[in-house]
């Protein structure tokens, strides 16, 4: 984290629903939460590349359940390199925090080409920490993540809600900007993931809407799923 700023634990809910429980959802959430004001009619493209070291660390903490544990990706934005991220996703427990940092394409084009050492002019403490994961860990590329979401946020208790659909694995190459790698579906027919983030508390107006507590709540991992259907691929 960067000096002087506390890291911001939020709690992570994941469901897996279907298609059919998504519109339900949906329909009795849409006239009561605003969509994100970054979703362009309702919805939005993410590529992530995430990245793991030389013993896939991230994806075996992942598997295994450790209870902290951290990933770093470059996430973009409906193909576009207007808004590039560089992230790491900390775990912590049930709790979550999200450090980040903006690229620029030729910033990311050198992390791509293996080319770190700018890193360390940066301020973020996420780019130095990252340097030093590439360098020391040997972190490298590992697979692209796409899929779409359908975002909803609510301010009381900094609640976000989102629906990703169509979770892809891309394979054959980690080339972030090309827009024809071919992808593989990562999860079943029908199926997406209900994601829901919040601070403190959930307001009981919103935890009201979603799926009952005797539904089943998941350890989704995108970035395993994508993991894991790439390399079914390459058995």
């Amino acid at each position: 984290m960067d000096e002087g700023k506390k890291p911001i634990f939020r709690h992570e809910l994941k469901y897996r629903i279907s298609e059919v429980e998504k519109d339900i959802l949906i329909a009795r959430i849409k006239d009561i939460l605003p969509k994100d004001k970054n979703a362009v009619n309702g919805q939005y493209l993410i590529r992530s590349l995430y990245f793991d070291d030389y013993w896939k660390s991230a994806y075996e903490e992942k598997q295994s359940g450790v209870a902290s544990r951290r990933k770093y990706r470059i996430r973009i934005y409906d193909y576009s390199d207007k808004v590039i991220k560089l992230e790491c996703k900390h775990k912590q427990e049930n709790y979550i925090y999200k450090e980040s940092a903006s690229l620029t394409r030729a910033e990311t084009e050198q992390i791509l080409n293996g080319e770190y050492r700018f890193l360390l002019d940066r301020e973020e403490s996420v780019c130095k920490e990252f340097y030093v994961a590439c360098v020391s860990e040997q972190l490298r590329p590992e697979v692209i993540v796409d899929y779409e979401r359908i975002p909803f946020v609510y301010d009381a208790g900094t609640v976000r809600i989102t629906f990703d659909m169509n979770v892809r694995a891309g394979v054959g190459s980690t080339d972030l900007f090309d827009v024809t790698i071919p992808t593989l579906e990562a999860l079943e027919q029908g199926e997406l993931i209900l994601e829901v983030k919040y601070t403190q508390c959930i307001p009981e107006l919103i935890r009201s809407l979603l799926p009952p507590e005797s539904a089943e709540k998941v350890a989704a991992s995108k970035y395993c799923m994508c993991y894991d259907r790439k390399y079914d691929l390459m058995r």
